[in-house]
């Protein structure tokens, strides 16, 4: 979610220091240009100031009009030297009265014919076009007229380089472009710390969730962060987590209470059945089918306590030797096997480590080589092996039984289902669901598949980062 997040949040606020900084740059090379125009103006008036003596002093005959021409043009070749700007003054006919260089004329173009004649007319010609950094032959041509006893007599033309003006104008761009960088980062700072902020409830409710999920019905979400709705999005779910856990907890102190207090009825009502046993002949098969069944309903009880103590108890969970665990529990099972003539062998890796409670995995295995053997006939092989595979260490059981099919795979491990081709075998059903709640309090997993030729294949995995990520 932040990966969609973030980039439109930074598109966003991209869009809005573009739609800013184009602008700005735009204005900043009209001001540049408009003060060279505003310069070049004033230089202008001068020179028609200027100019008004020698016209003056040739439409009256008077002398020294040639010397006055001769001052003028001695001013112009000055500025023009300073400041290699081209200026000239034209009479109406376009003939120069004095211009530097002296081989300069007005430029054969429409802009400046129009320049012109807008100036012949008495006004000064319109602003001239933009001209951008990378117009390096741009020129910035400025007419204005000379106005003698109110008639219009002559136009002042100046034709500037713009060289220093598209450095200033470009140099103008670099600290606008930085400006932006700058604002962009800021921004993109900004869009971090508001996407955290709003994400991070949801962070923090998945990790609960997942918890929930793998066990830990302990888990809550503290809603003191992040908009008003995921707060009280986090409330609700704390709510749900409470009434869920409330819940569960009921059901396991009933079963627990249920199969506890059945216990005592049921070894009087065994009592009993042993007390007319000694009534009836040696050998009646109705009363050893009565104990055979009360043994069993007696192990189904106690199966249901056992199973109920593992979904509450809380694991301790440690860094644990799997290799030398699944070793241990191989050896204490070997005596049992030797006595039904099933071999019981360990290969894999000695050493690998994992995190997990000893003690619940050590439950975990005994319950799952017990069901291997129990399935396992005379003469077959049941094999433990144990590895590390990415981020589990694995312990696998595969035995040399009947097997299942695949549709009683998807069944296996459901509270008290046994195979119909299995009834006949001792067990309550609970055992593989005992194994898996012992798991999960660790974040362990239980997982089936069939053996070829024959047989079932169980998989115990534990994690082998810890809680903290190490």
């Amino acid at each position: 979610m932040r990966a969609r997040l973030l980039p439109l949040l930074v598109v966003l606020m991209a869009g809005v220091l573009l739609a800013l900084g184009f602008p700005l740059a735009v204005s900043l090379a009209a001001a540049q240009q408009q003060k060279v125009v505003v310069d070049r103006i004033d230089d202008s008036a001068r020179f028609a100031a200027l100019a008004q003596f020698v016209i003056d002093a040739e439409g009256s005959g008077a002398t020294g009009a040639d010397e006055r021409r001769d001052t003028l043009q001695l001013e112009l070749a000055r500025y023009q030297e300073l400041y290699g700007i081209r200026v000239g003054i034209f009479y109406r006919d376009d003939n120069a009265m004095v211009r530097a260089p002296g081989w300069w004329q007005l430029p054969d173009s429409g802009e400046a014919r129009r320049s012109f004649e807008e100036a012949l007319a008495g006004r000064r010609s319109h602003d001239p076009g933009q001209v951008w950094p990378w117009q390096v032959d741009g020129k910035l041509l400025v007419v204005s007229p000379v106005v003698l006893d109110g008639d219009v007599v002559a136009v002042v033309a100046t034709e500037s380089p713009t060289d220093q003006m598209r450095a200033r104008i470009l140099h103008g761009w670099l600290l606008i472009a930085a400006g932006l960088g700058a604002a962009m980062l800021a921004a993109f700072g900004a869009a971090l710390r508001l996407t955290g902020w709003v994400l991070k409830p949801v962070r923090t409710l998945d990790a609960a969730t997942h918890g929930i999920a793998t066990g830990r019905m302990n888990s809550r979400v503290a809603a003191a962060s992040g908009p008003p709705e995921l707060r009280r999005l986090a409330r609700s779910f704390n709510e749900m987590a409470d009434n869920v856990e409330e819940v569960l907890e009921q059901q396991r102190a009933f079963v627990a209470d249920a199969s506890h207090q059945l216990r005592n009825p049921l070894a009087a009502l065994l009592l009993r059945i042993e007390l007319l046993a000694l009534e009836l002949p040696e050998g009646n098969e109705e009363i050893a089918s009565v104990r055979t069944e009360g043994k069993r309903l007696a192990q189904v009880l106690d199966d249901l306590l056992d199973l109920a103590l593992a979904e509450h108890a809380s694991a301790e969970i440690k860094l644990t030797d799997i290799g030398a665990l699944a070793a241990e529990r191989v050896a204490s099972w070997r005596p049992y096997a030797e006595e039904k003539g099933v071999r019981l062998s360990e290969t894999g890796r000695s050493a690998v480590t994992g995190w997990a409670d000893p003690i619940a995995l050590s439950s975990a295995l005994d319950a799952v080589i017990d069901n291997a053997l129990k399935f396992t006939p005379a003469g077959e092989e049941v094999e433990v092996s144990v590895s590390a595979e990415g981020s589990s260490a694995l312990v696998v059981v595969a035995d040399r039984g009947p097997g299942l099919t695949e549709e009683e795979l998807l069944r296996v491990g459901d509270r008290f289902w046994r195979s119909g081709r299995h009834q006949n075998v001792k067990g309550s059903g609970l055992g593989l669901s005992i194994s898996r709640a012992l798991l999960a309090t660790g974040g362990g997993t239980l997982s089936y598949a069939t053996n070829p030729p024959h047989g079932l294949r169980v998989t115990v995995a534990v994690p082998r980062t810890g809680p903290d990520g190490g």
